[in-house]
This record gives C-alpha cells, structure tokens and sequence, in this order.
C-alpha cells in the first residue's frame, strides 16, 4: 500500500508508472480519482454535518440545563443513584441434612444439589425428609 501511495504522491514516480499508458488511459485513470476525491470530500461533509447536529444539541441540553438551574453535578448524581447495583440478598437454606460423621450440611435448593444431598435422594429419601421447620 505504500509503495502505491509513493507513486502517486511523487510526480516523477507517477510519470514513469505512466509512461507507457495511452492517453485514453490516462483519462480514465484521471477521472477515477477525481470521482474518489467527491467521494471523499461528501464523506467528510456528512460527517462534518453530524459533528456539527452533535454540538447543536449538546448547546440546546446546556442552555436547558442553565435555565433549569442544573449543573454536571446534579445529572451525574441523579445517574449514579439510578445505576447504583443493588446487593443480592442471601437465600436462607431450605434443606438440612447430617451424613454419618455427624456434620450438618443445608442447601437452599437452588442450583446444582450438593453430592450429600444427591447421595441422600439415590438411597430413597426426598427432599420432604430434609425441608427445614
């Protein structure tokens, strides 16, 4: 790609790129890249444009906020009180359970069940047996 741009942004070089192109060739070529340059120039004016609607509503929400009595502050306090996570609160276990050694193990019932638990139920007990008060 570089050496493509060396050669058409140096006259000499372009000139011996070209030296043996007919001048229909030529032309064509000529045209090719005055239509990349509209191109190019009605990309840059669009995106001109949007920069420029961009800063006109940012200029309209300034003005409102002035007139509102609002400052930066205000609007960012607002969202973070608005975003703030709130905590998770803990699932007390809803299934209890003593093995053989005499350790007591509780599931919530939610999620995978614990091999206690899966061990408990393949030997003919059910949840019922284990439910908590």
């Amino acid at each position: 790609m570089t050496d493509v741009l060396n050669v058409l942004t140096r006259k000499t070089s372009l000139r011996k790129a070209c030296k043996e192109l007919a001048v229909s060739e030529l032309e064509k070529l000529s045209e090719n890249l005055l239509e990349l340059v509209e191109e190019r120039k009605q990309e840059e004016a669009a995106v001109a444009e949007k920069l420029a609607e961009k800063q006109a509503s940012i200029d309209a929400i300034k003005k409102q906020m002035a007139e509102s009595g609002l400052d930066l502050s205000d609007l960012l306090g607002a969202l973070e009180a608005g975003t703030a996570a709130k905590p998770k609160g803990t699932v007390k276990p809803k299934y209890q359970i003593t093995d053989d050694e005499g350790n007591v193990h509780q599931w919530t019932g939610r999620g995978r069940t614990p091999k206690v638990f899966q061990k408990f139920f393949d030997n003919g007990g059910s949840k019922e047996d284990c439910l908590i008060g």
